[in-house]
């Protein structure tokens, strides 16, 4: 393909305001370039507006998966953006946007590896399943349904397109974002006796949750300590009155030293010991994921590491995560190897005029395509 076509297909998908929503946009223009090809398609509706795309590729062979997302998260405040973030603009060998880094370029550099593949005209010795989620940026439910729905169980593995400046990601923390609820009675302020302060058992909570997981020291080594803010607290309704509601959110990132069941269960044992002394406390979790294993020993990574060599002529790392990906689900669908391997530095993710190096992105559709031949021919 030639660089002008790879180019516009990202510049195409920068400018479509997927932030947090509207990912169907994405799916029909991925579609669209696709039509007229020999691949298998599958839509899979999150919510009105939200699909999933699932593009196989090939049909026989050793199944390997590229991961992407279709949403962004919101641009912020406008006035901290030099252009449009929904208007790609290319300057000084960079191309802003919107997601340009995370992780549009990876999802772009893996559509035109595919469909490089396809124009090539040779018979492919193996498959490629790429699958487009909804929702990673809060809370990886795209990924979620797709796993549930089966399509990555017969993967044979996975590359998520991730930023990763070119170094392969080979394990991450998992993440749980909680909530607490306090109910009390109101009364006026000036005869709290008859209440029920709802806020006073938060505080209580957020004292013995600190305390709990800050006891928690020993350190993963490669991913480091485990953390714990709680980072929320809200409650009544005004100055003069008991407040009868009240919550508090927080979030922890864990690691495989602290699974996230024994924090599950270190939370709710702390809600169960304030409920029998009066309070009344529940707790949920909203979108928690697992730490993803190390994966540096696997076939996968140590190829990735040699194609990023072979391809951009540069040493690759192995590298750790503190923020969760889409592999924290698809790693429940089997025994196969996931790396994160993406074209984006990552230093502008989620900041104002986000950009990704036109020579990364090139690098990145061409070093899929490498590595797809290759991962292929070692399982062959």
């Amino acid at each position: 393909m030639e660089e002008a076509q790879a180019i516009k297909i990202l510049t195409d998908l920068l400018a479509i305001d997927s932030a947090n929503d509207h990912e169907s946009l994405i799916a029909d223009y991925v579609t669209a370039l696709f039509s007229g090809y020999p691949v298998e398609i599958h839509r899979l509706s999150y919510s009105s507006g939200r699909d999933n795309l699932v593009v196989t590729i090939g049909d026989h062979g050793p199944l390997l998966g590229f991961s992407g997302h279709e949403d962004v998260v919101a641009a912020g405040n406008l006035t901290n953006w030099h252009t449009d973030p929904f208007k790609p603009v290319l300057k000084d060998g960079k191309i802003f946007g919107r997601g340009a880094s995370d992780m549009k370029s990876g999802l772009a550099a893996m559509i035109v590896a595919m469909l490089d593949l396809l124009d090539s005209e040779k018979e492919l010795p193996g498959r490629i399943r790429l699958l487009a989620s909804v929702g990673e940026e809060t809370g990886e439910y795209g990924a979620a349904q797709l796993t549930k729905e089966g399509y990555a169980s017969d993967l044979d593995g996975l590359v998520i397109g991730e930023p990763s400046n070119f170094d392969v990601r080979v394990t991450h923390k998992g993440i749980i974002d909680y909530y607490v609820y306090s109910k009390g009675i109101c009364v006026h302020s000036s005869t709290p006796e008859k209440g029920q302060n709802a806020i006073m058992p938060l505080i209580e909570f957020a004292q013995a949750a600190q305390q709990l997981m800050d006891s928690h020291q020993k350190k993963d080594p490669v991913l480091g300590s485990f953390t714990h803010v709680v980072s929320q607290i809200q409650g009544g309704s005004q100055i003069n009155s008991v407040p009868d509601s009240a919550w508090l959110s927080g979030n922890i990132r864990t690691t495989p030293i602290y699974p996230n069941e024994q924090i599950y269960t270190e939370l709710e044992q702390i809600v169960t010991d304030l409920n029998k002394n009066g309070a009344q406390l529940k707790i949920r979790y909203s979108f928690p994921e697992v730490p993803l294993p190390d994966q540096s020993q696997t076939k996968l990574a140590k190829m990735a590491q040699k194609v990023v060599e072979q391809e951009i002529g540069r040493p690759s790392e192995f590298v750790a995560g503190t923020a969760a990906t889409d592999a924290s689900e698809y790693i429940q669908a089997g025994g196969f190897p996931i790396i994160i391997l993406g074209p984006g530095a990552g230093t502008t993710d989620h900041e104002p005029n986000e950009y990704i190096e036109v020579n990364a992105y090139l690098d990145g559709c061409r070093l899929y395509q490498e590595l797809a031949r290759q991962f292929w021919n070692s399982l062959d």
